[in-house]
């Protein structure tokens, strides 16, 4: 490709393109010169033959590197012997995934296309805790607190509510309860037996600046105790103390990203629900 020319990514779909869409967020990334300079193009939807002739016209005219996940034998002929005729680079994403998990499991993949995106049971999943994740957004409706999957807690701008979005949208029941100067802890949160609680926690000066930037947003006054250096850090201190009492897990997300703090927080739960089903199978671990 020329070095003037502006790049260009084309996914190609039979469904809506998320998948393709993550797989090219995931894998621009990486290419920190080139991933504000590129073009992406998502066709999504493309079950007709004469739609694919259509699409693989407008590809060829941009040119372009192409991602698909087609599974339909003649729309997949269209679009790799198009592709091939106008010289581009072709990718089948799931391709060797499904060949692998068909190898692996010794059954033949079905071929349906936006199968992956069928309003299935797990969908309905995500959105039921999607609904209570909202209304227990910030310690609201602590009484059916215990209906939860994972409890988090922290003091102000330690990322709670953002957190519990991204796990609700993986399906998690995701409750989040502010620890606020002079107040106590919730008795409701100190009683929890079912969901995991994890504190959440950040350095002093990056607590500092976010919530500085916060109220200079909101035009208030920026010299409060909410921004004194000494007391945010005694905010720190008694949140790591309530945590330590009760053995909760703490995670630092000073330099975490919200998916970095979720993948964390689904490592602590997933190993949680192991232990649980290991211990109703009546295995407790090695004897010493």
């Amino acid at each position: 490709m020329p070095k003037t020319a502006r790049p260009h990514i084309h996914l190609v779909s039979d469904a809506t393109g998320e998948t393709l869409k993550s797989v090219a967020k995931a894998a621009l990334v990486q290419f920190q010169k080139s991933q504000e300079e590129v073009e992406t193009h998502t066709w999504a939807l493309v079950r007709k033959p004469l739609q694919m002739e259509r699409v693989v016209e407008a590809i060829a005219a941009m040119g372009g590197l192409v991602l698909f996940t087609i599974v339909d034998q003649e729309l997949r002929e269209i679009l790799v012997k198009g592709c091939a005729k106008a010289k581009l680079p072709i990718v089948p994403v799931l391709d060797p995934v499904i060949m692998a998990f068909g190898k692996y499991l010794g059954e033949k993949a079905v071929n349906l296309p936006g199968r992956q995106h069928e309003m299935d049971a797990e969908y309905f999943h995500r959105i039921d805790a999607m609904h209570f994740t909202i209304a227990h957004d910030d310690g609201q409706h602590l009484e059916d607190l215990d209906k939860a999957d994972i409890v988090l807690v922290g003091v102000s701008r330690t990322s709670k509510t953002p957190t519990s979005i991204y796990l609700a949208n993986r399906g998690l029941k995701t409750a989040n309860v502010p620890i606020v100067p002079g107040l106590i802890i919730p008795p409701e949160v100190e009683a929890l037996k079912n969901p995991l609680v994890v504190g959440l926690t950040a350095s002093p000066d990056r607590l500092v600046s976010i919530r500085r930037s916060r109220l200079i947003s909101m035009n208030q006054n920026t010299e409060t105790a909410y921004v004194d250096d000494d007391r945010v850090k005694e905010e720190l201190m008694i949140a790591r103390k309530l945590c330590a009492k009760h053995n909760w897990p703490i995670i630092d997300v000073t330099r975490r990203s919200i998916e970095e703090t979720a993948a964390a927080i689904l490592n602590l739960h997933n190993r949680r629900e192991e232990q649980r089903k290991q211990q109703n199978l009546g295995f407790d671990g090695p004897k010493e």
